[in-house]
């Protein structure tokens, strides 16, 4: 199933804007595109960081484990 797009507004600076086409034209994409692309990357570091929290809050003295196999 095809996903759908959506258009948002977002105001940036002119040094922002002027990076952005930058990389755009270097990539030889649309700024839009490499915009939505840039952004897919940022979620995806905050999503590490955010199981990389999780993960340190339970990495701890005397932690129980459960084996691979009983897991799944």
């Amino acid at each position: 199933m095809p996903t759908t797009k959506q258009r948002i507004n977002i105001s940036v600076s002119d040094e922002l804007k002027r990076s952005l086409v930058k990389l755009a034209r270097r990539d030889r994409m649309p700024t839009a595109t490499k915009a939505a692309h840039l952004m897919t990357a940022a979620l995806e570091i905050e999503e590490d960081m955010v199981w990389n929290e999780i993960a340190e809050k339970r990495d701890r003295k005397g932690a129980r484990f459960t084996s691979h196999k009983k897991a799944w």
